[in-house]
């Protein structure tokens, strides 16, 4: 996710809630992976104009002051929680005010990776609902988005990526990181592409997914020479790729995505399938935005 020599943080949004730990601990061991610090931030949402001198302050700025005091709690909690878990690490915490989507998206310009955590049952409304951020920062965000499902997610053996292919520049990016994260963890990697069937292909599908498979074969083949200890398996699956995806990644230690660039609704810089998996998913997904 960033290159070598750079120190560009993992950055955490953080909230209120102690109970709420996953995506911080997703960051966390990121960084001491990547040898990089962490930036836990929390966003009060609220603008303050200051103290006037020699001036009484009016109540709302009592207000503001408590909610002051009340994000430095959330974020020492925080970094308490991360030194007990990885002493040593580096912890830059960062109380903002303002619109949590425009801190948390310029935050993205400077860092390797930016986490949020998503809450299940309720993950729809968590990532959908009014009260989210991380549909409208994943469209404009300029680093990776990673969201952590709560509770956090437990894979299995043996330990792999999912990666989403269709042949794109999005999805060659998306590649890029799969790599470096299974790379990372020690995990196999599987790049899936998902494909429909037409109306007029479904009685005609030996040519199509032999395109796809050297679609497939192609995007992966120079990668597999920079990260040569990934074991990479590669499926062309027959089906929606929301639902191709989420299935192949139900055990998986994460499920990355490419996203589609800027443009001027939700729905168009991200497209249905990213906007799918992070509905569907139970496990991190992580949303990679094409380079430039």
């Amino acid at each position: 996710m960033s290159r070598p020599g750079e120190r560009r943080p993992v950055v955490v949004g953080v909230g209120p809630d102690p109970d709420g730990r996953a995506a911080l601990s997703w960051a966390a061991d990121e960084a001491v992976r990547r040898g990089l610090p962490l930036r836990p931030v929390h966003v009060e949402g609220v603008p303050t104009l200051g103290y006037r001198p020699q001036a009484v302050p009016p109540s709302w700025e009592k207000w503001n002051e408590a909610l002051h005091g009340a994000g430095q709690q959330v974020l020492k909690e925080a970094a308490d929680f991360v030194a007990a878990r990885h002493p040593g690490l580096e912890v830059d915490t960062l109380l903002a005010e303002g619109d949590p989507v425009w801190v948390l998206r310029e935050q993205s310009r400077d860092a390797t990776a930016l986490v949020l955590g998503s809450g299940h049952p309720s993950r729809r409304q968590e990532v959908f609902g009014s009260a989210s951020v991380a549909l409208p920062v994943m469209a404009h965000a300029r680093c990776p988005l990673v969201v952590v499902p709560e509770p956090e997610h437990t894979p299995q053996d043996p330990a792999h990526y999912v990666v989403g292919v269709d042949g794109s520049e999005h999805s060659a990016a998306a590649v890029d990181v799969a790599f470096e994260e299974a790379a990372l963890r020690g995990a196999e990697l599987r790049a899936v592409f998902a494909w429909e069937p037409g109306p007029l292909r479904i009685f005609d599908q030996h040519e199509p997914q032999q395109e796809c498979r050297r679609l497939l074969s192609e995007i992966v083949a120079g990668r597999r020479a920079r990260f040569p200890e990934v074991e990479l398996r590669h499926d062309v699956v027959v089906g929606h790729p929301v639902q191709v995806l989420t299935d192949a990644s139900a055990h998986a230690l994460g499920l990355v995505v490419g996203t589609r660039g800027r443009g001027g609704f939700a729905g168009m810089l991200l497209g249905s399938v990213s906007q799918g998996v992070l509905h569907h998913a139970g496990c991190p997904v992580i949303a990679v935005p094409t380079r430039g």
